[in-house]
């Protein structure tokens, strides 16, 4: 027997878990899987909110079944269309063959880029309604969030906002589904890499679609993306961190990454790290970018105002691991950061000097001077990284607000 959960007394989930794939996009580790969340109203008539990966089509049409009976299902309401949430649009059209595509123009055009033509088309724009019955569907266009056809889909009735990926983030939904059964702290990680990695470089677009939720006054009372937990109990506070998120505001804390051949670096990142837990930093997370996979380097510098790169020399140029970091964020395009710069080179120079390119391109403020030792870092070298610690630190404490914490805390 299939699994299906009631949110309220007519919409049910009817999403799958997946944990059988390694890599979300073939990029981003799943070490707890992913959720592929899809929703049912049944009214006077019917619809289901996004399908889901087409490895999972038979268990989700099944749940689908299972509720409608004997019943057509009349609407399927395309919010995204990235394949985890198209790829059983056509199983599901088979499966019920009057159903109707409901989505925005661009939506069809990436549709038939995909799949081909398919039929009965229902094109809505920002502001259109569609009514079930005593449900009635609000459709609010949120191009580049992450995609750009996204749009979200508001059900006035139950105060249900169909998010489609924003919101969202990785973990498979074990057991629990609502944000009040589950692991937060867990899952408050998983949709920060989510958001940080995939949804992040569009902050601009994540700030337009709130402003447009906010001044539509529509009273939001659940959360319903299309991957992690469905938010009941605190939708306000998810909200809250990706207004922060997408504003680049930050917690106190530093993030020291470091690429190191022969732990030469690395003994120059623990230093750095002590200093600033002398000076009273207590969120401090130091990552080898070798054993470490950039997703989660990129969730935490998202989080934590202090930065501070290491790399060794490598054939004249910059570590491989550091390099791939260092490019991603240039492509993301994360402001207002604190950076610090150090590291080593033998025969040749490259680690530090690529760091500094790095640093006029991504127009973070600088903290102390850029530290390179000569093949291990002396005395003199270790001053300079105290020195940077200080700074990094003493910087930080500035901004520091008494008893405020700048994110909502979730405590159930």
């Amino acid at each position: 027997m299939l699994t299906t959960v009631g949110i309220t007394e007519h919409v049910h989930y009817v999403g799958v878990n997946d944990r059988e794939t390694y890599l979300f996009e073939n990029l981003w580790p799943l070490d707890q899987g992913v959720s592929y969340n899809s929703y049912l109203i049944n009214d006077e008539q019917t619809a289901v909110f996004d399908t889901v990966k087409n490895t999972k089509m038979n268990d989700f049409i099944e749940k689908i079944s299972s509720i409608l009976k004997d019943r057509p299902l009349d609407y399927l309401v395309i919010n995204h269309m990235e394949p985890d949430h198209s790829g059983s649009i056509k199983a599901l059209q088979d499966r019920y063959p009057q159903l109707k595509l409901v989505g925005n123009a661009k939506t069809f055009e990436i549709l038939e880029n995909f799949y081909g033509p398919m039929a009965n088309y229902h094109i809505v724009k920002d502001g259109d309604t569609l009514s079930l019955g005593s449900h009635e569907l609000i459709f609010y266009m949120t191009p580049m969030v992450h995609w750009p056809e996204t749009m979200m889909t508001y059900e006035k009735k139950t105060g249900i906002l169909f998010s489609m990926d924003a919101f969202g983030g990785f973990g498979s939904l074990d057991g629990g589904i609502f944000d009040d059964e589950v692991n937060l702290e867990f899952y408050m990680d998983e949709i920060r890499r989510y958001y940080s990695n995939i949804v992040g470089k569009y902050g601009a677009m994540v700030q337009k679609a709130l402003t447009k939720l906010k001044n539509a006054g529509i009273p939001i009372n659940i959360i319903a993306p299309t991957h992690g937990p469905v938010w009941r109990t605190a939708p306000g506070c998810i909200i809250d961190y990706y207004d922060r998120w997408s504003k680049a505001e930050t917690e106190e804390g530093v993030v020291i990454v470091y690429g190191s051949m022969y732990g030469n670096t690395q003994k120059m990142a623990d230093l750095i790290a002590r200093r600033l837990a002398d000076k009273g930093i207590k969120n401090i997370r130091i990552y080898d970018a070798s054993k470490t996979h950039v997703s989660y380097l990129i969730s935490d510098i998202w989080r934590f105002k202090g930065v501070i790169f290491g790399s060794c020399a490598y054939n004249t140029g910059l570590f491989p691991s550091m390099e791939s970091l260092v490019s991603k964020l240039e492509n993301y395009q994360l402001k207002d950061r604190y950076l610090g710069i150090f590291g080593t080179a033998s025969w040749s120079g490259g680690g530090v000097s690529n760091l500094n390119k790095f640093a006029e391109k991504i127009k973070w403020q600088q903290v102390g001077e850029s530290v390179e030792a000569k093949s291990s870092p002396k005395e003199q070298d270790f001053e300079k990284c105290i020195a940077m610690a200080d700074e990094m630190a003493d910087l930080l404490i500035q901004e520091r607000q008494p008893g405020v914490n700048p994110f909502c805390s979730i405590i159930y």
